[in-house]
């Protein structure tokens, strides 16, 4: 499932689509009138979270990559396209096992921007705030929180949990102070981190706990698991990851 950094990378390499005209619409997405999109001009391209954002003049597309979802630029897949969007120059934009839906075209009524971790508004206090509302809630569960950290997905979950020295099973209200604010800067540095290390196409490199059989730390297997009440997977050291509650 593609996170919120490489939402940002889909959203930079699909600028220069802005401003043109939608001339065919087709795939086998059931939940919109492909053909009537033929004739529409993009008006812009926006991501939230794991959401990017087709706005044309009367609405707004949404897709959610879902799982295994994917897209191609002027290229195609040898799988049918959820969604094909061709113009008059050639060029083309084709999505494959995605969500695509019609939203509420007021983005700003639909959206949280300050809850984006990409984005330039992202409100660390409002994190913040967040997370004290909700003591009981594990920090795995949290981070995977899309109104609080909207874009963090298990890869930014499990690095940011082994960063910070934090048990995936820790309740949130069981936290001090500095760990709490430690969680929520790192979530955001750590996406940073992640978009530059996605664009030099050395990210995986970069992973400490994410899909590894031993901590680089103490040297002592990881413990791994789907935990929480989002069953995510989870990678992490009983050692230096510490539990609190």
């Amino acid at each position: 499932m593609p996170e919120g950094p490489s939402l940002v990378i889909l959203r930079e390499e699909t600028t220069a689509f802005v401003g043109k005209e939608i001339v065919s619409a087709t795939g086998n997405a059931k939940t919109v009138d492909l053909p009537s999109l033929a004739g529409q001009t993009i008006v812009s391209l926006r991501s939230w979270g794991k959401h990017f954002l087709i706005e044309l003049p009367h609405t707004v597309l949404r897709i959610h990559f879902l799982l295994f979802g994917s897209y191609r630029i002027n290229q195609r897949k040898d799988a049918p396209p959820r969604m094909a969007l061709a113009f008059a120059d050639g060029s083309e934009l084709n999505f494959y096992a995605c969500s695509v839906k019609h939203i509420d075209p007021d983005l700003d009524t639909s959206y949280d921007w300050d809850a984006d971790i990409m984005s330039p508004t992202w409100d660390a206090a409002k994190a913040r705030k967040k997370l004290r509302a909700a003591p009981a809630m594990l920090a795995c569960d949290a981070l995977l929180d899309q109104a609080i950290f909207a874009g963090v997905g298990n890869i930014i979950k499990n690095e940011v949990l082994f960063r910070i020295r934090l048990h995936p099973l820790s309740a949130i209200g069981a936290l001090p102070a500095p760990k709490l604010r430690a969680l929520v800067e790192q979530a955001r540095q750590y996406s940073i981190d992640f978009l530059a290390w996605k664009q030099q196409g050395v990210l995986k490199q970069h992973w400490l706990a994410h899909r590894k059989t031993s901590c680089p730390r103490c040297g002592i297997p990881f413990s791994k698991g789907k935990l929480g009440l989002t069953k995510r997977r989870a990678f992490y050291c009983e050692r230096c990851q510490k539990r609190y509650g």
